[in-house]
């Protein structure tokens, strides 16, 4: 009897143990904006410390990239029009991309000399392989702004009939367009974010007093994708000559996913061209050695065999 008391009693006095534990935690836990005004608070109204990184690349990098700021403002304009089509708005864009591509060119050269005077490797060597790397960084930083400028219009591609699919069904719902558009940004914004992005900054040029189509080739000059000039270009003409959007739409939309799917049936076409060079390189060499690999060795043994007399 004793002993039951004493193993409720000890349940007992777990339990309220852990669930006063549990009430204690979940009541310490604060909101990132009560932390903040903690810091504030105890800071005396100040900000807190930024850090370090970023300081450096708001400050330093520009200030690298401004050297290599072109002189001609026919090559700044070019320059700044691959920036936006790659994505890149920011209006130091241009001086953070110079910028780094100037630390990508000069620090390999840096390292390998500083390797070089401290041992790690002969001084011309390391001196030769830093040369060579700042080479590759002078280069490399176009590359990725192509690949990512190609990446994009890949997104965009792909996700424009979608969204044509889902405008069409606004206007048809009696939405304005300009409501349609920001009904359009809002429900493809986990599946297509970089063109709901894109739809937001053109509603948001509509509300400022553009006009949609005005809107629409904006967007177009900012992907340098000749489907959404397209679909700028009708936007325009149904404006002006009071065409019906809706019709319009859906023909383009029709168009625009064939297109897709001819896309897609040429990939599918190329693939089988494109793996024949690593089966022949990675995949056959395996297969011959494991099933012409035994067949050797005993071929092998043999020959062996029959040259040595016993």
């Amino acid at each position: 009897m004793i002993d039951s008391q004493v193993l409720t009693y000890s349940g007992f006095f777990l339990g309220s143990s852990v669930v006063l534990l549990l009430f204690l935690l979940l009541n310490g836990r604060k909101s990132r904006l009560d932390a903040r005004l903690h810091d504030l608070t105890s800071k005396g109204g100040t900000l807190p410390d930024a850090d370090p990184l970023a300081e450096f690349a708001q400050t330093a990098l520009p200030k690298m990239g401004a050297s290599l700021l072109p002189k001609d403002e026919s090559e700044r304009t070019r320059l700044q029009t691959r920036l936006i089509h790659a994505g890149l708005y920011s209006r130091q864009a241009m001086l953070l991309f110079l910028g780094i591509k100037m630390l990508l060119m000069v620090s390999p050269a840096l390292i390998g000399l500083a390797a070089g005077f401290l041992g790690v490797v002969p001084v011309f060597q390391g001196l030769l392989l830093g040369v060579a790397a700042g080479v590759g960084g002078m280069i490399g930083p176009s590359f990725w702004l192509d690949r990512r400028k190609s990446a994009r219009q890949t997104a965009f591609r792909r996700a424009l009939p979608d969204a044509l699919d889902v405008l069409v069904i606004c206007l048809e719902g009696g939405l304005s367009l300009t409501a349609a558009l920001r009904r359009v940004a809002t429900e493809l914004r986990t599946a297509h974010p970089l063109l709901a992005a894109e739809l937001q900054i053109a509603q948001r040029e509509v509300q400022l007093g553009r006009s949609a189509g005005e809107a629409m080739q904006q967007f177009a000059d900012r992907t340098d994708l000749d489907e959404i000039r397209s679909l700028a270009a009708v936007i325009v003409q149904t404006e002006r000559f009071g065409a019906s959007l809706v019709k319009a739409l859906r023909v383009h939309a029709v168009t625009l996913r064939e297109s897709r799917l001819h896309r897609a049936e040429e990939l599918a076409q190329k693939a089988a061209i494109k793996i024949l060079f690593p089966t022949l390189l990675f995949i056959f060499p395996g297969i011959f050695l494991v099933i012409l690999g035994p067949g050797a060795i005993q071929i092998m043994e043999m020959l062996r065999q029959v040259a040595v007399p016993k």
